[in-house]
């Protein structure tokens, strides 16, 4: 078999050097679809169930909503677990299931049993499942604000109501059509409501009741159609409108009649514009402002849709009224730019030296190119390969390939081409059949054995696939990204290598030593001569080598994997429970003055709270802080890293009152929350049915892990 496809690449050479265009064009079509990222993706399956509840105590929405959604989810096919989170006004569910069930099968499940749950829910409930995206899905948040002496239409200046309003009614439903969006979350400000206050004293003069006012209002809210009418060969469409659309249109709403005299909203009540019992808010270097998150589908291009929403956001900014903005604060695209840069750059300069080595060690520019043109070819057989798998483009993934080995069957199949044609032209020049036979001869001598070699190699990452979990999702792609590149360089070794030196090894070829392996062996021969004679040396130090090595890898840490630089801050700030929004507010509109007056840091912005969806519900005493720093060239210190920033910085925040702070970044804060339900690299759950208790052994555990060395 071997035999037959080498035979053929030579014979028919020129036909399988033409394949390299069609290999080439794919690549780049491929490359077009690839998605890109800074990390794999380690989400778990899930599927958050949230229902809005207002006015339901914690344990009232444990009772009445969340036991009866987790029981009715109970044997679902797949189910690994559930847990769930009860809050004032908001009950969560999350469901995870085992690694390998589609997303969206899993989401059709739930909402097969949707409506099972509603009905054993208190009426006026809803359920509804969350955003179809991950932890990586956060990709894109912008502020909406209004510059200073900035007044509306009225000639009144824009507060949060109407920063809110212009949030949810222009920006938010123009970028929802940006393609692989699949949700724009919303926090901060306040939802614009009329409120109807009535009084007491006029209900019972009148004989009125809530019930009656409740039921004109729904009455009188809505347009009627009544068909149409033909005049003079025109159709005239006949509408009875009716929408309230004023506090005047309010108050007007007849409830009643006495003695014919009819009793309107404006006689028994007061109507005003008020604000709603928010359960959010978002800041920004210490303003409260209004906070939007595009939030990226499952499987999208992150890097793409980043770009794509704030190609929107300028164009949304037009649509916007006068002097309103709406300025990016985080951008997912500059993190992935940042990581692919670094893995271009050492790829491009590991592929240069390649290059080098080969033309060094070969002392043939000719055979160097063909051995370093398997780099890209491979790269881009690779690339296609990931985009028909679906493994994203990314440090891990592509980080692990090592063009060394990539380029090893075929260093071995050029040289040997080159040693045998210089044997063979020691007798004169050769025909073109001849010298056929002699590339051929040449590839058959070696191909086996260096196609067993990259075999062994590629053997060696097949375990890796037998990883479940988060550790499977985490090095999955790097192990699927290595075989396919090895492959492929087998793949091309075996065909285009040597079709390429039977066409561009013409003319005079000659085996040569550079003067680099001439020096090496100058250097050698004498060191492996004295190795030989005190071989009972070398060996007794070569033991005791490895016996240190043995005890110094005894004492090094270890961790799951490197940590990614994000570049950017995630801090958690958490507050006494019970702190009530407003304070809370008020208690970071401190944190981030501190913050800001690091010269290091651009902008700082927060989400306190639960935001309109509910992808994240935290109480209002929490609040997730995001540091932008700026670029280290604008640095007062340039060489100063980040570690000692943030001791500088949590040596400056621990001085205000009231505050206990996490350090971490933003996207592996996101993974932990949403893989184990808490932000923390390591949380400890206790279970019981006393609070009492659990909370005085949540406290000695508390007591206990402060005294570890090493704990924040």
């Amino acid at each position: 078999m071997i035999d037959t496809i080498l035979r053929l690449a030579i014979e028919r050479r020129i036909l399988f050097l033409c394949s390299l265009f069609l290999i080439v064009a794919v690549g780049i079509w491929s490359y077009q679809k690839l998605p890109i990222d800074a990390v794999p993706d380690i989400t778990n399956v899930q599927v958050q169930i949230n229902t809005a509840a207002p006015g339901y105590s914690p344990l009232e929405a444990e009772q009445r909503i969340t036991y009866p959604v987790e029981t009715a989810l109970a044997g679902l096919p797949n189910l690994a677990y559930t847990r769930s989170i009860s809050r004032y006004g908001l009950s969560q569910v999350t469901v995870v299931f085992d690694e390998g069930t589609d997303i969206y099968f899993a989401r059709n499940l739930i909402n097969t049993k949707l409506t099972s749950i509603k009905s054993a829910l208190p009426s006026g409930l809803e359920p509804e499942m969350g955003p179809i995206s991950t932890g990586l899905g956060e990709i894109f948040m912008y502020t909406v604000q209004a510059l200073p002496n900035t007044v509306n239409a009225s000639g009144q200046p824009y507060d949060a109501t109407a920063l809110r309003e212009i949030q949810d009614w222009i920006i938010k439903p123009q970028l929802a059509q940006v393609k692989g969006v699949v949700e724009v979350n919303s926090i901060g400000g306040y939802n614009k409501q009329y409120h109807i206050t009535p009084d007491v004293q006029k209900l019972l003069q009148f004989n009125v009741g809530m019930q009656d006012i409740v039921a004109a209002l729904k009455a009188n809210n809505d347009n009627r159609g009544a068909g149409y009418i033909e005049r003079n060969g025109q159709q005239l469409l006949v509408r009875s409108p009716g929408q309230l659309a004023s506090i005047d249109d309010i108050g007007n709403v007849v409830i009643t009649s006495h003695d014919t005299i009819p009793i309107k909203i404006n006689d028994v009540a007061s109507i005003a514009i008020g604000k709603e019992l928010r359960t959010g808010a978002a800041t920004q270097d210490g303003v409260e402002t209004v906070l939007g998150t595009a939030m990226m589908l499952i499987g999208e291009n992150s890097r793409a849709v980043a770009q794509n929403v704030a190609s929107r956001l300028k164009l949304v900014q037009a649509s916007l009224p006068e002097g309103v903005i709406a300025t990016p604060v985080y951008d997912r695209t500059a993190l992935v730019d940042k990581a692919i840069a670094t893995v271009s750059k050492n790829l491009l300069e590991g592929s240069l030296l390649v290059v080098a080595v080969l033309f060094l060690l070969l002392g043939n520019l000719r055979a160097a190119l063909i051995t370093a043109a398997i780099i890209p070819l491979a790269m881009l057989m690779t690339i296609t390969g990931m985009v028909k798998t679906g493994v994203s483009a990314n440090l891990m993934s592509l980080g692990a390939l090592d063009f060394g080995l990539i380029v090893d069957g075929a260093v071995i199949i050029v040289e040997n081409s080159i040693r045998r044609l210089s044997q063979a032209q020691a007798s004169g020049q050769l025909a073109l059949r001849e010298r056929l036979n002699v590339v051929y001869e040449a590839t058959a001598e070696v191909i086996r054995p260096s196609l067993f070699g990259v075999a062994i190699i590629t053997v060696v990452y097949i375990p890796i696939f037998s990883l479940t979990g988060v550790e499977g999702k985490m090095f999955h792609p790097m192990a699927a990204t290595v075989v396919m590149a090895l492959i492929s360089a087998m793949i091309l070794s075996l065909t285009v290598v040597p079709a390429a030196v039977a066409v561009f090894l013409k003319g005079h070829i000659s085996e040569k030593e550079g003067a680099l392996m001439q020096g090496a062996k100058i250097i050698y021969q004498p060191l492996l001569l004295l190795a030989l004679k005190f071989r009972g040396c070398v060996i007794a130090g070569a033991a005791a080598l490895v016996l240190v090595s043995i005890w110094l890898a005894t004492t090094l840490g270890s961790e799951f994997v490197p940590q990614l630089n994000e570049g950017d801050i995630a801090l958690h700030a958490m507050r006494i429970p019970g702190t009530g929004l407003e304070q809370a507010v008020e208690m970071q509109a401190l944190l981030e003055q501190r913050i800001k007056s690091f010269p290091e840091v651009d902008k700082v912005f927060a989400r306190i709270g639960t935001a309109e969806v509910a992808t994240d519900p935290m109480p209002p005493n929490v609040a997730d802080n995001f540091v932008i720093l700026k670029p280290r060239s604008e640095w007062p210190e340039p060489s100063k890293s980040k570690q000692r920033l943030l001791e500088d910085m949590q040596a400056s925040i621990e001085e205000l009152p009231g505050n206990n702070y996490e350090f971490t970044q933003p996207i592996q804060m996101r993974f932990n929350e949403l893989i184990s339900g808490v932000r923390a690299d390591l949380g400890i759950k206790v279970f019981g049915d006393d609070l009492d208790q659990l909370l005085e052994t949540a406290n000695k555990i508390l007591r206990v892990i402060n005294q570890v060395d090493g704990v924040a």
